[in-house]
């Protein structure tokens, strides 16, 4: 912008009042002076003078003229049929201040020639000055007013424009003042949103980072570990625990994309109505645990959700103890999902921390099994799909209870990313 935009403005309003300005004085000159104009010429004072003088003489015109002349303020001129003047009051030329010579007949046939000097003022009032100043005038003082107006009406979009370069240059934690109620805000106020958003997804992506690039460590050391043994010495043992160790990494690595791609809101597979009951009955099969419940239909990814369930279930075997039993059922317009261990449970202070990625809650090791991102991808897919998760106090075992609109609400075809 680099102020451009302020002169550009403060430019148009001092061409809106030039062109007022210059409209004004047009009209004044073409109707107002045309008004005085037509007020002179039609003055009746001139024709009262006329009928009031005598019809004798030079002598008597004059004494009369030197008696009604003064009284009314007037320049008089009494000139015959040959255009000689007969009489005349006051002697001289009259003042700046007279108007404009007004003529009217006699009976004599000679005309009576009147320059009123006072309280012959035009319709709107007399016109002492040039109007033109009176214009100049309220032109200086409208922009002289507008300034501080335009001015700061601009210096909040310079703002805007230099916290918009200086987000784009890395400081990701800037947000841009919302001043007033006005576009200006608004925009704003919506940059500051996306920048949030931004932001966090940067700062999502650089935990993952950090935190996949400390737990590829572990499996690929026990690869490289177990492939430097079977070399050594083959064995079906090494063998197993290669695979073991690769089907790991594979997983992880699935994880981290799946985890990504939901971050930065790609869709998976257009939404479509599921039997969410169906779906859980499918994963509960192949895992081995007993499903109850309701069908309830919700709209979203098939793919997405059986992950969801497939996460859900192998963290209750994984940490937990059996029987592992899932229910599905509806409250409300909610369909909720529910997964049940009887394992040791989660502590109050780990209930909220255990849908981050790759937490792993204190006393437990590498050797309890994976800690990675099973549960933050079901707190993402069920966020995806306008849901949330949440875990159940319970005095022997867990319950992580999934909430999801159903079909019929609409809600679920919304992403929220």
């Amino acid at each position: 912008m680099r102020a451009r935009l302020f002169w550009k403005i403060y430019a148009t309003v001092l061409g809106a009042i030039a062109t007022l300005a210059l409209a004004g004085g047009l009209v004044g000159a073409l109707f107002l002076s045309r008004a005085w104009e037509e007020h002179a010429r039609t003055d009746p004072r001139a024709e009262l003078m006329a009928a009031a003088l005598p019809e004798g003489g030079a002598a008597a015109v004059q004494a009369a003229l030197e008696r009604i002349a003064p009284a009314a303020g007037a320049w008089v001129r009494v000139r015959d049929a040959a255009g000689d003047i007969v009489a005349a009051w006051p002697e001289g030329n009259p003042g700046r201040g007279a108007g404009p010579e007004i003529t009217a007949p006699l009976p004599s046939g000679g005309t009576l020639a009147v320059r009123f000097t006072r309280g012959n003022a035009p319709p709107f009032g007399p016109m002492r000055r040039n109007p033109l100043f009176l214009l100049a005038f309220i032109a200086g003082l409208t922009a002289l007013v507008a300034w501080p107006v335009v001015r700061h009406l601009t210096r909040r979009l310079e703002h805007l424009r230099h916290g918009v370069e200086s987000w784009g240059e890395g400081d990701l934690s800037l947000r841009i003042p919302v001043e007033g109620r006005d576009e200006i805000a608004a925009v704003a106020d919506s940059f500051n949103a996306a920048a949030a958003r931004v932001e966090a997804l940067v700062e999502a992506n650089r935990a993952l980072l950090a935190n996949a690039s400390h737990e590829l460590r572990s499996p690929l050391a026990r690869l490289r570990m177990a492939v430097d043994l079977h070399e050594a010495a083959p064995d079906p043992d090494r063998r197993a625990e290669i695979a073991r160790n690769l089907a790991e990494l594979d997983e992880l690595v699935g994880e981290i994309l799946l985890s990504s791609r939901l971050a930065h809101g790609a869709p998976e597979e257009p939404f479509r109505p599921l039997d969410l009951l169906a779906l859980a009955v499918e994963e509960a099969a192949r895992a081995g645990v007993a499903v109850s419940g309701d069908p309830v239909e919700v709209t979203g990814d098939a793919r997405l959700l059986s992950r969801l369930l497939r996460n859900l279930i192998q963290n209750a075997l994984r940490h937990g103890r059996p029987p592992v039993t899932v229910q599905v059922a509806r409250r409300g317009a909610e369909a909720v999902l529910s997964v049940r261990d009887h394992g040791p449970g989660v502590p109050e202070a780990d209930r909220a921390r255990v849908f981050e990625p790759f937490y792993r809650p204190s006393g437990y090791g590498e050797s309890a099994g994976g800690w990675g991102l099973g549960l933050a991808l079901v707190r993402q897919i069920a966020t995806h799909h306008g849901g949330e998760v949440h875990v159940d106090p319970l005095p022997g075992g867990a319950r992580f209870v999934v909430v999801l609109p159903v079909a019929a609400d609409g809600a679920a075809n919304v992403s929220a990313g």
